[in-house]
């Protein structure tokens, strides 16, 4: 099977938008273009692939489906990884971090990157940890701090589909923010179990994801009653302050305003730190993993 790249990214556009002109749209192609691409495709592999009327994946085409975010990121980590080897060094660390990740260590390691290359760019973009993963995978991103809910000496569960190498950085324990009128905002530490059917705030990009909590403890609890988006922890604290739910984040090392963290009692949860990189990394991104390692 010799499967062309774009064909299937224009396949997975089709089904994404249930439409071939609008995925003629995205893509920048014209409509006859999408639907050749898409007939080369289902010959290449013997076998219809889309429903047209109402546009749809067959039963063969979802099985293609199933393969192709990894095949693609595949190729891209590929594309990545052979421009970083062959090109020449371009003295650029473009690093991803997530909202919660160990901000200590990761400047304490950005400033001893800067201290042994002092002419290399630093860039650095906060953002959530799928995308922070992916873009490590598809070599848009040299490396990523990301963090989130782990067992004890568990790495983080990371896209199986995506090339990376991930090394701890951090392990701290878990806090529950809570306005400080809180009933339960005097205690001294909290299980979750006493919290399932609290609100809370759904901001993935700013505390622990509630689809994350609920895995770790095998509830479909925990109900939320505002979803944050973006990786703004000021929203977040005045969120809570103002009664809109609860969040759960790793333990501040100081007091917040307007807000109380209660330390977790849940002994088999903690928030996790690790460094994400894909294939043979950059020299200013080796000189950051090696610092990130001795920075906590």
């Amino acid at each position: 099977m010799d499967v062309d790249p774009q064909q299937l990214r224009t396949f997975v556009a089709v089904v994404r938008l249930t439409s071939f002109s609008a995925a003629a749209r995205e893509l920048g192609y014209t409509q006859s273009a999408v639907s050749q691409q898409i007939a080369a495709l289902e010959q290449e592999l013997r076998a219809p692939l889309l429903e047209r009327r109402p546009v749809a994946p067959t039963e063969a085409g979802a099985r293609l489906l199933e393969h192709a975010p990894g095949i693609l990121l595949r190729l891209d980590a590929a594309r990545a990884d052979v421009a970083r080897v062959g090109g020449s060094p371009r003295g650029h660390l473009r690093l991803g971090v997530t909202a919660l990740a160990a901000p200590g260590p990761t400047a304490a390691a950005l400033a001893a990157t800067r201290r042994e290359l002092p002419r290399a760019e630093l860039e650095m973009a906060v953002l959530g940890r799928p995308a922070a993963v992916a873009a490590v995978a598809a070599g848009e991103l040299d490396a990523a701090v990301v963090d989130g809910l782990a067992a004890p000496s568990d790495p983080l569960a990371l896209p199986a589909a995506a090339p990376v190498t991930a090394r701890r950085v951090t392990e701290r324990p878990l806090a529950v923010l809570l306005p400080l009128d809180h009933p339960l905002a005097r205690r001294s530490r909290l299980r979750l179990a006493s919290l399932t059917d609290a609100g809370w705030l759904d901001a993935p990009d700013a505390a622990i994801p509630l689809t994350d909590l609920r895995t770790a403890t095998g509830s479909d609890a925990f109900p939320a009653t505002l979803t944050l988006t973006g990786p703004d922890l000021r929203a977040l604290t005045a969120c809570v302050a103002a009664g809109l739910g609860l969040a759960l984040v790793p333990a501040p090392p100081a007091q917040l305003p307007d807000v109380t963290a209660v330390p977790l009692a849940d002994p088999g949860l903690l928030h996790r730190t690790e460094v994400v990189w894909s294939g043979a990394p950059t020299e200013p991104a080796r000189v950051f993993v090696e610092a990130l390692a001795g920075a906590e």
